[in-house]
């Protein structure tokens, strides 16, 4: 907690500890004295912490050495008092700063017994977002202050205090905090008394109950100015969430969606959330988007607050998502944590995939199961075909390897093959796997195959064997099929190989998988008619009773983890589905995307996905359109790098403006939250694609809202912009952030990218500024590349060690189509080390590389059939 530089401060922490080779307790004082700035810079860098520091602790096996988990700290002075004896003082301290670890050398050794190891270091309150860290913000009266937070997943509790930072080595924890009396104190338990320091009567102290058994990575305690609103759900857990003094009617939205949550998880688990209380506040200066810590769960200030007169549509998706999300761990990854970092997909996978079911029971009209698959499953695909993707399972060893993990693959294949699985194994016994495999490991630790044995067991089905080619082994398969028709039945012949973003792997040593397959037809699209599983290369799968005239289709609910290529009569079957809508929303969008990814590894011919995006004319659903949006945009980068670009923004504009008049700019009568995103997403891709009458109008409603004369509705701001200083809510700075690259001229690119690493910037919000420039043009591309270039040692301290710095890196360069790009980037990452960051660097290379495979392969086809369809009939 720091708020004005110079204040003086102490915190006292008391930890209780279980677990490792002993059983220990400890206790641990630590006076704060902020010393001077270590570099000079317009804000302080960090301030220094010295503390005084005690373990009470049981040696089992007589040792002259102690090794523990640091980083960023220097040790003063260390000894051990054995019980009844006398004090041993500690002779040297062995950083060995590459595996953050510090061993403590005796001169005798320590017999067995109990005894207290005393530490006295000092460390930092650093502006890192990671380990014990200052957050600043502005009260009410613009004054700037400091909260200090934490954040220590995934190895940064060892930044703030001497420990064993390994997600297996469990402990409880004791907590008090002497802080201001002013300011608010949290920790992960309820307080149990907050009295007068009586040191000092500025101060009190604030006395936490002791935690259940947990990892330290979810350890927290956060110190500053908040407001709150409180509830309890239905099974009496207390809930708060914290907001920024004055700000506290923005917090409702997300207590009531945490209210619902912890009760619907209690059900579904059939397992009790094991704490009296959770808190969830928000965060000024925050690098994740939320942080799951047991009890008190921290959050950017966008993923949790919400002002029913500001907030648009998309935002309040948003919250309840993340909120569902991390409520989930208090369960999965709390309650049972997995062994190791190798089984990070358990957490972030399982509370990926939840997330949507819980905001499928709390907002139905969300239509949510369709937003996954273009969001999270798609996604997944596009980076699990690239030969750098990796494993769900994936060996981790040190540290800066584990930042790595936190991606696409952990989260959102992970969430798509728990999907897949669910379906797989039907929901009562997937619940039944799931309460016993919590009830089994609860309070301790869990590897993949844990789950998969109580999901076996439940289900009576193969799980680990259908599972072990899905986790262990990178990749998917592209299932191929074909039919012929024999009297009343159709016959499929159906063969997987490993799908590749460079086209369809070659060779004798290609991987199989174990796949579920569900099968549909024309008379029921919605009901699934047979179900398989593919455990080799190839089969044939009779099916009964379709009629010549019946379209079957692959995968319904798009469930499956692959892609699909039919044949072409086949597929020519299906397209009538999409223009009369027969198909349903998610198998519209997942036969679009699969043709897309298909004509990317060049496997089709792109002008056939164009084709097939006309047949879209009279698409209703917001996600279908998402993710044809999305793909075009991917396209329209591409052709950004020829001489007709403006031939696809053609394309792009009358494929929109049907949907962009039907929806019009005023919200209608009986419209719900999907209309609002429709109406978002429309009219900003009409005015990206530079449709005159669009741009018009947006010109005049943003005038018209900066003169006060009519206020525009949150959902349409991003599409049209609005005022960055003015704006009191994150959200709509970030909203305004983003768009800010779309602008043209060259100079005012630069100053864009110079605000975005200005103080006006929130530091974890300066990759969205720098990604908005690339994303914008090719000039936008070409600078936002040399700002990060000329600016790398300034954004690599700001972002070392943590996913940010592989955002930045994957928005900056990921567009370019050059094969001499890919060998500059490539290049530039040799000489300018980023660890963290080193597969999102050989992705990207791999990226640059495919896109200009791709433009060399269809740009004149492309060419050639954007010219014809507006040529005059002959």
């Amino acid at each position: 907690m720091l708020f004005d530089p110079y204040q003086w401060y102490q915190i006292q922490w008391i930890f209780t500890l279980h677990g490792g080779v002993a059983n220990s307790w400890g206790k641990q004082f630590l006076w704060y004295c902020p010393t001077k700035p270590a570099v000079t810079s317009t804000f302080i860098s960090y301030v220094q912490l010295s503390t005084l520091f005690f373990w009470c602790l049981q040696v089992t096996l007589a040792t002259n050495q102690i090794v523990m988990n640091c980083a960023d700290i220097d040790i003063i002075t260390a000894s051990f008092v054995p019980e009844g004896a006398e004090e041993i003082n500690a002779t040297g301290f062995n950083y060995q700063n590459e595996d953050e670890k510090v061993t403590l050398s005796f001169p005798s050794a320590l017999q067995k017994g109990s005894g207290t190891l005393k530490i006295d270091f000092v460390g930092e309150l650093n502006d890192k977002m990671k380990g014990f860290y200052r957050s600043k913000y502005a009260n009410p009266s613009g004054e700037i202050r400091y909260a200090a937070v934490t954040q220590f997943e995934a190895t940064d509790a060892r930044r703030a205090f001497p420990c064993w930072d390994e997600p297996a080595i469990k402990a409880t924890f004791d907590i008090s905090l002497i802080v201001p009396k002013d300011r608010v104190a949290l920790s992960n338990m309820n307080v149990l008394d907050r009295k007068p320091y009586p040191e000092d009567d500025s101060l009190v102290e604030v006395k936490f109950a002791t935690t259940p058994i947990m990892s330290t990575y979810l350890v927290a305690f956060v110190i500053g100015e908040y407001d709150f609103v409180e509830a309890q759900s239905s099974d009496g857990v207390t809930v708060r969430v914290y907001t920024p003094t004055g700000k506290a009617e923005q917090g409702k939205f997300a207590l009531e969606v945490a209210v619902k949550t912890l009760p619907f998880y209690k059900d579904y688990f059939s397992v009790p959330y094991p704490l009296p209380k959770i808190d969830l506040i928000a965060i000024a200066d925050f690098a994740a988007g939320a942080m799951e810590n047991w009890g008190l769960v921290t959050y950017r200030e966008t993923a949790l607050l919400i002002d029913p007169r500001n907030s648009c549509s998309s935002s309040r998706q948003w919250v309840a998502l993340v909120v569902g999300h991390e409520l989930a761990h208090q369960w999965f990854g709390n309650l049972v944590t997995m062994e190791w970092w190798t089984h990070l997909w358990l957490n972030e996978g399982f509370a990926s995939w939840i997330e949507y079911l819980c905001v499928d029971h709390c907002f139905p009209e969300y239509d949510i199961w369709t937003q996954f698959v273009s969001a999270d499953y798609t996604r997944a695909l596009d980076l699990d075909a690239l030969d750098n993707s990796h494993p769900i399972e994936v060996n981790v060893g040190h540290p800066s390897e584990v930042d790595e993990i936190f991606d696409a693959i952990s989260y959102s294949k992970g969430a798509s093959v728990i999907r897949m699985l669910h379906n797989y194994i039907g929901d009562e016994d997937f619940r039944k796997g799931m309460h016993s495999y919590l009830l089994k490991f609860q309070h301790k630790n869990a590897a993949t195959e844990d789950l998969w044995d109580c999901l076996e067991q439940a289900s009576g089905k193969p799980i680990a064997q259908v599972m072990s080619s899905w986790t262990k082994q990178m990749g998917f398969p592209i299932i191929v099929v074909n039919q012929e028709q024999q009297g009343d039945d159709r016959i499929l012949k159906i063969s997987q190989k490993k799908f590749c973003a460079s086209g369809p792997h070659e060779g004798e040593d290609c991987p199989n998988w174990m796949v579920p397959v569900s099968i549909c037809t024309s008379e029921d699209p919605g009901c699934t008619k047979l179900k398989v599983l593919l455990d080799s290369p190839e089969t044939t799968i009779t099916i009964n009773n379709v009629s010549p005239d019946q379209w079957v289709k692959i995968n319904p609910g798009t469930v499956g983890f692959y892609r699909i290529q039919y044949s072409s009569a086949m597929l020519e079957s299906l397209l009538p589905g999409v223009r009369d809508l027969t198909l349903l929303p998610v198998d519209r969008l997942g036969l679009q995307n699969d043709l897309f990814s298909l004509a990317r590894a060049g496997m089709i011919s792109t002008v056939e996905v164009l084709k097939l995006m006309e047949a879209f004319v009279n698409e209703p659903n917001y996600t279908v359109w998402s993710d044809l949006s999305c793909n075009l945009g991917v396209l329209s980068s591409l052709l950004s790098h020829t001489d007709y670009h403006e031939e696809i923004q053609e394309f792009i504009r009358d494929l929109f403006t049907p949907i962009g008049l039907k929806l019009g700019w005023e919200c209608k009568q009986g419209e719900g939250h999907l209309d609002a995103l429709l109406r978002g997403l429309v009219l900003g891709k009409l005015g990206k694609a530079g449709h005159k009458p669009t741009l018009e109008e947006a010109r005049r409603r943003f005038k018209d809202h900066v003169e006060g004369k009519q206020i525009l509705s949150a959902d349409l701001r991003s599409p049209v912009s609005s005022l960055h200083k003015q704006a009191d809510m994150q959200e709509e700075k970030n909203r305004i952030e983003r768009v800010l690259g779309a602008i043209s001229a060259p100079d005012l690119i630069q100053k864009v990218l110079t605000f975005a690493l200005s103080e006006e910037v929130r530091p974890q919000d300066t990759v969205s500024v720098i990604g908005g420039v690339a994303g914008s043009s090719k000039h936008g591309r070409k600078a936002a590349w040399k700002f990060v270039k000329d600016n790398w040692e300034e954004l690599h301290n700001r972002y070392q060690g943590g996913f940010l710095i592989s955002r930045l890196i994957k928005l900056s360069v990921d567009g370019f189509a050059i094969d001499k790009m890919a060998a500059e980037v490539k290049s530039f990452f040799e000489s300018h080390h980023a660890p963290a960051a080193e597969r999102t660097v050989q992705q990207c290379c791999e990226n640059i590389l495919l896109n200009a495979a791709w433009l060399k392969r269809d740009a004149d086809d492309i060419h050639q059939y954007l010219l014809q369809r507006k040529a005059p009939p002959v």
